[in-house]
C-alpha cells in the first residue's frame, strides 16, 4: 500500500479464522466469512470514525485451502500440491465507512513448473516457508517456477491496492 501512495495504519484484530476453516469448504466463501469477521472485529474497536479495510487471503490447489504448515513434513505436502499445478490466491477485501462498505473478491491463478527436488528440500531446510498461507510467496522460491499468471500481483501479496484506490478516489471525503 506504500508503494500505492495509500497512507494507512495497519491494526490486527483478534479473529479466530480457523473456527470458520470447519465451516466452509469453499475457499471463496471461506474468505469472505474471514474478510467479514476481521471487519466486524475491527468495528467493535474502531467504530467507523476512520474508514476502515479488512482482508483476507488463501491459496488453493485442487480446490482446497493450502493453510501455513505447522511443520517441515507439513511444508512438505503443502508445496508438492502446487508443484506442477495451478494455483489460485484468493482474496476478499473489505471497505467500510459511514456510507457503507464494499465489499471485493479477486484471484489470481498460478500455474507452476514442477519443482526441482533438491531445490524444494533448501528451500524447506531454510524454513522461509514458516508463517506463509501455502507454505511459499510468489515473489519468493515460487518465482523461478511461474509458468503463467492470469490476475495481479497485488491480489497474490494479500490485498489488491488497485481496487482499493479506486474505492478510496470513489469515495474521498
Amino acid at each position: 500500500m506504500k508503494e500505492a501512495g495509500v497512507e494507512f495504519v495497519q491494526s490486527p484484530v483478534d479473529f479466530d479464522e480457523e473456527a470458520l476453516l470447519r465451516a466452509y469448504d469453499d475457499p471463496k466463501e471461506f474468505v469472505c466469512a474471514v474478510a467479514r469477521g476481521k471487519l466486524q472485529k475491527a468495528m467493535e474497536r474502531y467504530g467507523l470514525d476512520i474508514p476502515i479495510v479488512a482482508a483476507d487471503t488463501v491459496v488453493t490447489a485442487g480446490g482446497e485451502i493450502l493453510r501455513k504448515a505447522a511443520d517441515e513434513e507439513e511444508a512438505r505436502a503443502i508445496l508438492k500440491k502446487q508443484s506442477g499445478n495451478k494455483v489460485d490466491i484468493v482474496s476478499c477485501m473489505i471497505y467500510a465507512d459511514k456510507g457503507g462498505t464494499i465489499e471485493d473478491l479477486d484471484v489470481t491463478s498460478y500455474t507452476f513448473a514442477s519443482f526441482d527436488p533438491e531445490d524444494l528440500e533448501r528451500y524447506i531446510q531454510s524454513g522461509q516457508w514458516r508463517g506463509k498461507a501455502g507454505a511459499c510467496m510468489v515473489e519468493g522460491f515460487c518465482k523461478k517456477y511461474i509458468k503463467d499468471v492470469q490476475g495481479r500481483q497485488s491480489t497474490a501479496m494479500g490485498l489488491q491496492v488497485e481496487k482499493l484506490k479506486e474505492i478510496l478516489h470513489d469515495r474521498a471525503f
